[in-house]
């Protein structure tokens, strides 16, 4: 048999015996929080000064003239405004499609008897495994031999199949660990296996999706080392393609420099702010085991 107290001066006393830690822990994650800052704040900074500014005051100083100047010159001596329209074409079309195709086929492998469902999904894994830089070179011969080189469709189907994989695996742990009952269900009401993936798999694996989408956005934007190989021609480079061209042009311009690095970074941030309360709760339903 237990007590339990009720007296307050003893919550009180257990409340102030957990300060202590608590304090601890804000200061840690505080700390961490400005390191990972810290560089956003530089680039943002040096963005909106000159270079005079730049080489005469703190790195972490703010601007005493906004020079905004900076962005709309780099935005011009960069062509960013096709290479923002490359990425977002590519982006665009590969998140999505990419992002149906693993919940439909991680619902396949998860709720549909197959025999050889695991070897299927194990296969998928072991596609994962592999570095993709390995691939390079075979891959360029492929898509090359396809006449797919300086096209979008020839960059959107390896990221595609670099992707998925990973996808398959998070949504497949999501979906296995959703009780029968709810499948069983639909089926029982005579739903097909589309409708009851469309009806109850998909609404309620939102957080798992959003999750999986700021993921598949940063690294879809932020490629470098394939859009390298596959995009030959300027004119179908990528942001990441065309701000290292733009920083060997520019490595003195710090102003200018830094404010390409913005606006190459900014949709990604954007789309992460947007999506983040769903972040930490989707990752944690995709990694349930069942």
């Amino acid at each position: 048999m237990t007590l339990t107290s009720t007296d307050p001066a003893m919550i009180t006393v257990h409340k102030k015996r957990r300060d202590p830690v608590l304090i601890i822990l804000w200061l840690a994650l505080v700390v961490l929080a400005m390191i990972w800052i810290a560089p956003f704040i530089f680039i943002l900074f040096t963005s909106l000064k000159n270079n005079a500014d730049v080489m005469t005051t703190s790195a972490f100083a703010p601007p005493t003239h906004f020079e905004t100047e900076n962005f709309t010159k780099a935005w011009v001596t960069g062509n960013f405004s096709e290479l923002m329209v490359n990425s977002v074409i590519i982006t665009f079309i590969k998140v999505p499609v990419g992002l149906l195709i693993s919940a439909m086929g991680a619902y396949a492998l998860a709720r549909i008897q197959m025999r050889w469902g695991k070897a299927i999904l194990l296969f998928l894994l072991l596609g994962a495994m592999i570095p993709f830089q390995v691939m390079l070179a075979p891959l360029f011969t492929l898509v090359n031999s396809l006449g797919l080189i300086d096209t979008y469709v020839g960059v959107i189907l390896p990221y595609l199949a670099f992707g998925i994989p990973y996808q398959v695996f998070i949504l497949h742990g999501f979906f296995k660990a959703v009780p029968k009952e709810l499948s069983e269900a639909a089926l029982i009401d005579g739903a097909s296996h589309f409708t009851t993936f469309r009806r109850v798999f998909l609404p309620i694996s939102l957080p798992v999706l959003a999750a999986l989408l700021i993921l598949d956005f940063v690294s879809t934007w932020n490629e470098f080392a394939m859009a390298l190989v596959l995009l030959q021609d300027k004119h179908m480079w990528t942001l990441p393609l065309g701000l290292m061209s733009f920083q060997g042009q520019f490595s003195n311009d710090y102003g200018q420099l830094n404010a390409a690095i913005v606006m190459t970074v900014l949709p990604a941030v954007l789309v992460y702010l947007i999506f983040q309360r769903y972040f930490v709760s989707g990752l944690t339903s995709g990694a349930v085991k069942g």
